[in-house]
Protein backbone atom coordinates (compact mmCIF):
# COMPACT_ATOMS: atom_id res chain seq x y z
CA UNK A 1 0.00 0.00 0.00
CA UNK A 2 1.28 3.46 -0.87
CA UNK A 3 2.16 5.78 1.98
CA UNK A 4 2.73 9.52 1.99
CA UNK A 5 6.43 9.02 2.73
CA UNK A 6 7.10 6.93 -0.39
CA UNK A 7 8.53 9.00 -3.22
CA UNK A 8 6.78 8.63 -6.54
CA UNK A 9 8.71 7.97 -9.72
CA UNK A 10 8.39 10.80 -12.22
CA UNK A 11 8.07 10.38 -15.97
CA UNK A 12 8.74 13.35 -18.25
CA UNK A 13 7.27 13.38 -21.76
CA UNK A 14 8.81 15.84 -24.19
CA UNK A 15 7.91 16.59 -27.79
CA UNK A 16 10.71 17.99 -29.91
CA UNK A 17 10.77 19.01 -33.56
CA UNK A 18 13.70 18.53 -35.91
CA UNK A 19 14.25 18.73 -39.66
CA UNK A 20 13.84 15.19 -41.09
CA UNK A 21 16.89 15.78 -43.30
CA UNK A 22 18.99 15.86 -40.11
CA UNK A 23 17.83 12.43 -38.97
CA UNK A 24 21.33 11.01 -38.39
CA UNK A 25 22.33 14.02 -36.27
CA UNK A 26 19.10 13.78 -34.28
CA UNK A 27 19.62 10.08 -33.59
CA UNK A 28 23.16 10.77 -32.36
CA UNK A 29 21.93 13.64 -30.19
CA UNK A 30 19.13 11.55 -28.62
CA UNK A 31 21.56 8.70 -27.85
CA UNK A 32 24.07 11.11 -26.32
CA UNK A 33 21.40 12.49 -23.98
CA UNK A 34 20.35 8.97 -22.94
CA UNK A 35 23.96 8.05 -22.20
CA UNK A 36 24.44 11.14 -20.06
CA UNK A 37 21.21 10.57 -18.10
CA UNK A 38 22.09 6.92 -17.36
CA UNK A 39 24.92 8.05 -15.05
CA UNK A 40 22.58 9.97 -12.71
CA UNK A 41 21.31 8.45 -9.46
CA UNK A 42 17.63 7.54 -9.66
CA UNK A 43 17.60 7.16 -13.45
CA UNK A 44 15.02 4.50 -14.43
CA UNK A 45 14.98 4.64 -18.21
CA UNK A 46 14.57 6.61 -21.41
CA UNK A 47 12.80 6.06 -24.71
CA UNK A 48 11.84 7.91 -27.85
CA UNK A 49 9.57 7.38 -30.82
CA UNK A 50 8.53 9.17 -34.00
CA UNK A 51 4.89 9.00 -35.15
CA UNK A 52 5.87 8.08 -38.72
CA UNK A 53 9.05 7.83 -40.76
CA UNK A 54 10.09 11.29 -41.89
CA UNK A 55 8.08 13.07 -39.18
CA UNK A 56 9.42 16.29 -37.75
CA UNK A 57 8.25 15.29 -34.26
CA UNK A 58 10.19 13.17 -31.77
CA UNK A 59 8.37 12.06 -28.61
CA UNK A 60 10.77 11.35 -25.77
CA UNK A 61 10.22 9.91 -22.31
CA UNK A 62 12.60 9.68 -19.41
CA UNK A 63 11.92 8.44 -15.90
CA UNK A 64 13.55 9.05 -12.53
CA UNK A 65 12.92 7.46 -9.14
CA UNK A 66 11.65 10.71 -7.59
CA UNK A 67 11.35 14.47 -8.12
CA UNK A 68 14.70 15.11 -6.41
CA UNK A 69 16.58 12.78 -8.77
CA UNK A 70 14.80 14.33 -11.75
CA UNK A 71 15.73 17.83 -10.57
CA UNK A 72 19.39 16.82 -10.25
CA UNK A 73 19.40 15.67 -13.90
CA UNK A 74 17.42 18.63 -15.22
CA UNK A 75 19.67 21.18 -13.52
CA UNK A 76 22.93 19.39 -14.26
CA UNK A 77 25.73 20.96 -16.35
CA UNK A 78 25.74 17.77 -18.44
CA UNK A 79 22.11 18.26 -19.48
CA UNK A 80 22.62 21.97 -20.11
CA UNK A 81 25.56 21.16 -22.39
CA UNK A 82 23.55 18.47 -24.16
CA UNK A 83 20.58 20.79 -24.77
CA UNK A 84 22.81 23.60 -25.99
CA UNK A 85 24.50 21.24 -28.46
CA UNK A 86 21.19 20.99 -30.38
CA UNK A 87 20.57 24.72 -30.78
CA UNK A 88 19.49 25.42 -34.32
CA UNK A 89 18.59 21.78 -34.90
CA UNK A 90 15.92 20.97 -32.30
CA UNK A 91 12.83 22.90 -31.22
CA UNK A 92 11.37 21.98 -27.81
CA UNK A 93 7.58 22.21 -28.05
CA UNK A 94 5.96 20.39 -25.13
CA UNK A 95 6.86 19.03 -21.69
CA UNK A 96 4.63 17.03 -19.31
CA UNK A 97 5.49 15.44 -15.96
CA UNK A 98 3.54 12.48 -14.59
CA UNK A 99 3.73 10.27 -11.53
CA UNK A 100 2.29 6.77 -11.25
CA UNK A 101 -0.37 5.86 -13.84
CA UNK A 102 -2.30 9.14 -13.59
CA UNK A 103 -1.18 10.21 -17.07
CA UNK A 104 -3.65 7.71 -18.54
CA UNK A 105 -6.50 9.53 -16.83
CA UNK A 106 -5.62 13.16 -17.51
CA UNK A 107 -7.27 14.99 -20.37
CA UNK A 108 -4.76 15.74 -23.13
CA UNK A 109 -3.11 19.14 -22.79
CA UNK A 110 -0.44 21.07 -24.59
CA UNK A 111 2.30 22.85 -22.66
CA UNK A 112 5.24 24.92 -23.63
CA UNK A 113 8.57 24.32 -21.92
CA UNK A 114 8.16 27.47 -19.85
CA UNK A 115 4.63 26.59 -18.70
CA UNK A 116 4.98 25.88 -14.99
CA UNK A 117 1.28 25.70 -14.14
CA UNK A 118 0.72 22.71 -11.85
CA UNK A 119 -1.34 19.92 -13.44
CA UNK A 120 -4.90 19.23 -12.35
CA UNK A 121 -5.27 16.72 -9.53
CA UNK A 122 -5.59 13.14 -10.79
CA UNK A 123 -8.81 11.21 -10.21
CA UNK A 124 -9.08 9.16 -7.00
CA UNK A 125 -7.30 5.79 -7.15
CA UNK A 126 -10.55 3.87 -6.82
CA UNK A 127 -11.90 5.55 -9.97
CA UNK A 128 -8.68 4.74 -11.79
CA UNK A 129 -8.97 1.09 -10.68
CA UNK A 130 -12.62 0.86 -11.81
CA UNK A 131 -11.73 2.38 -15.18
CA UNK A 132 -8.86 -0.06 -15.73
CA UNK A 133 -11.13 -2.98 -14.78
CA UNK A 134 -13.89 -1.79 -17.15
CA UNK A 135 -11.39 -1.94 -19.99
CA UNK A 136 -9.47 -5.01 -18.91
CA UNK A 137 -12.34 -7.39 -18.15
CA UNK A 138 -13.89 -7.52 -21.65
CA UNK A 139 -10.47 -7.59 -23.36
CA UNK A 140 -9.29 -10.39 -21.07
CA UNK A 141 -12.52 -12.34 -21.56
CA UNK A 142 -12.33 -11.95 -25.34
CA UNK A 143 -8.68 -13.07 -25.39
CA UNK A 144 -9.44 -16.07 -23.19
CA UNK A 145 -12.36 -17.17 -25.37
CA UNK A 146 -10.63 -16.61 -28.71
CA UNK A 147 -6.98 -17.42 -27.94
CA UNK A 148 -7.20 -19.57 -24.82
CA UNK A 149 -7.56 -22.85 -26.72
CA UNK A 150 -4.34 -22.13 -28.65
CA UNK A 151 -2.23 -22.04 -25.48
CA UNK A 152 -4.18 -24.32 -23.15
CA UNK A 153 -1.48 -27.01 -23.21
CA UNK A 154 1.21 -24.61 -21.92
CA UNK A 155 2.09 -24.21 -18.26
CA UNK A 156 0.60 -21.30 -16.30
CA UNK A 157 3.72 -19.10 -16.56
CA UNK A 158 3.90 -19.38 -20.36
CA UNK A 159 0.12 -18.83 -20.74
CA UNK A 160 0.24 -15.76 -18.51
CA UNK A 161 3.33 -14.42 -20.28
CA UNK A 162 1.74 -14.79 -23.73
CA UNK A 163 -1.57 -13.29 -22.66
CA UNK A 164 0.00 -10.29 -20.93
CA UNK A 165 2.36 -9.69 -23.88
CA UNK A 166 -0.70 -9.55 -26.15
CA UNK A 167 -3.06 -7.67 -23.86
CA UNK A 168 -0.76 -4.97 -22.44
CA UNK A 169 -0.26 -3.04 -25.71
CA UNK A 170 -3.94 -3.49 -26.61
CA UNK A 171 -4.92 -2.02 -23.24
CA UNK A 172 -2.34 0.77 -23.23
CA UNK A 173 -2.79 1.98 -26.81
CA UNK A 174 -6.35 1.08 -27.78
CA UNK A 175 -8.71 0.23 -24.95
CA UNK A 176 -7.65 2.39 -22.01
CA UNK A 177 -7.45 5.66 -24.00
CA UNK A 178 -10.99 5.03 -25.31
CA UNK A 179 -12.43 4.04 -21.92
CA UNK A 180 -10.86 7.05 -20.18
CA UNK A 181 -12.09 9.35 -22.95
CA UNK A 182 -15.66 8.05 -22.53
CA UNK A 183 -15.49 8.31 -18.73
CA UNK A 184 -13.55 11.59 -18.50
CA UNK A 185 -16.57 13.39 -17.07
CA UNK A 186 -16.86 10.80 -14.26
CA UNK A 187 -13.10 10.68 -13.58
CA UNK A 188 -13.01 14.47 -13.21
CA UNK A 189 -16.16 14.62 -11.08
CA UNK A 190 -18.28 16.44 -13.68
CA UNK A 191 -21.90 15.83 -14.62
CA UNK A 192 -22.44 13.36 -17.48
CA UNK A 193 -22.64 14.86 -20.99
CA UNK A 194 -26.35 14.02 -21.31
CA UNK A 195 -27.13 16.19 -18.22
CA UNK A 196 -25.27 19.31 -19.29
Amino acid sequence: METASQPLAVTVAITRRADPSRNAEMLAWVRAGATLAEDFPGFLGVGWVRPVLGSTEWHMLYRFADAEALHAWEESPQRQWWLSSAQGMVEHTRVERRTGIEGWFDPPREHTVSDLTPPAAPPPRWKQAVTIWLGFFPVSLLATVTLGHLIEGQNAVVRTLLMTLCLTPVMAYLVLPQVTKMLQWWLQGQPPPWRR
